[in-house]
């Protein structure tokens, strides 16, 4: 995919450290809180600097499918598709390792885009038993329905979301008592007046702010890295970030990618193929 612009590897630690150093992605979603882009999302990927990934690229064609590709997991992490939605995962907190024998919760979030709707996507997630994968938040978004799946121990449970902002960790979706989300959540809120196609140019950098920050408190509850939304570790870190409009006007997403921490690379946009259908009135649900 073309992108326009506007603004080392190292090995793995022993896997011994590997449970304490569980991805820790940070993604908000703006869900109906603006006639303007009725779902706008924010996120940041942490991970492994050796582990091989790519940046938003072509997945699958009928529908297109624009996403990440984890190259472990042959899976993606956030991604949008034809028909207007957009899928992103994050894992969750566990106490135990994650299990290798199970299937990618990465591949989970390319079927999710494979569906023409959230509830058709919703349906082929719930029709998987939780214990296939390790624990995960799934969120799932079009102009006109949004929902979070989370699956802990085994048991998926959904959300369906309310209009508003919404930030989800490894953690509880808006789980106030992480001082991540909690901070996070302040600036993300402070940035709604953006929330206009006029105000585009004041938007993006707003949020591009808000995922390079690095003044987060740490956790208490939590052994594992620097709990700030940017994050720099030996081995673990913030390895890319996104933000993610639907445009209503124009009936599509637009997608700006940073393959790098946001804190020292810029943004750039995804082109994207043409939109399927979108041209007509309404979003499936």
């Amino acid at each position: 995919m073309a992108r326009r612009s506007w603004g080392t590897r190292r090995r793995l630690p022993h896997p011994a450290v590997l449970p304490i150093l569980a991805r820790v992605c940070t993604l908000a979603i703006y869900f109906q809180a603006s006639d303007d882009f009725p779902v706008a999302v924010a996120a940041n990927r942490d991970e492994f600097y050796a582990r091989p990934a790519t940046p938003p690229a072509a997945l699958g064609e009928a529908p297109w499918i624009v996403a990440g590709r984890d190259l472990v997991g042959a899976g993606t992490w956030l991604g949008v598709n034809a028909h207007g939605l957009v899928a992103g995962i994050v894992n969750r907190r566990s106490a135990r390792a994650p299990d290798p024998i199970l299937r990618s919760r990465g591949q989970l979030c390319v079927d999710v885009l494979r569906h023409a709707s959230v509830a058709a996507a919703r349906t082929r997630v719930e029709r998987d038993p939780g214990t296939l994968y390790n624990p995960f938040n799934l969120l799932i978004a079009s102009p006109l329905a949004a929902c979070v799946i989370g699956n802990v121990s085994g048991a998926m449970t959904s959300t369906v979301l309310a209009p508003g902002l919404h930030v989800l960790t490894n953690l509880e979706l808006n789980d106030f008592e992480c001082p991540r989300l909690a901070k996070s959540y302040g600036f993300f809120d402070a940035a709604r007046p953006y929330l206009r196609r006029d105000a585009l140019q004041e938007l993006l950098p707003a949020l591009r702010v808000i995922l390079a920050d690095h003044s987060t408190p740490l956790d208490p509850r939590s052994d594992g890295p620097p709990n700030n939304l940017c994050v720099h570790t030996e081995h673990f870190g913030t390895r890319s970030s996104s933000i993610v409009l639907y445009v209503a006007a124009e009936r599509r997403f637009r997608f700006w990618h940073a393959n790098g921490a946001p804190c020292k690379v810029d943004f750039a946009e995804v082109t994207l193929p043409a939109a399927d259908g979108l041209d007509k009135p309404g979003v499936s649900r």
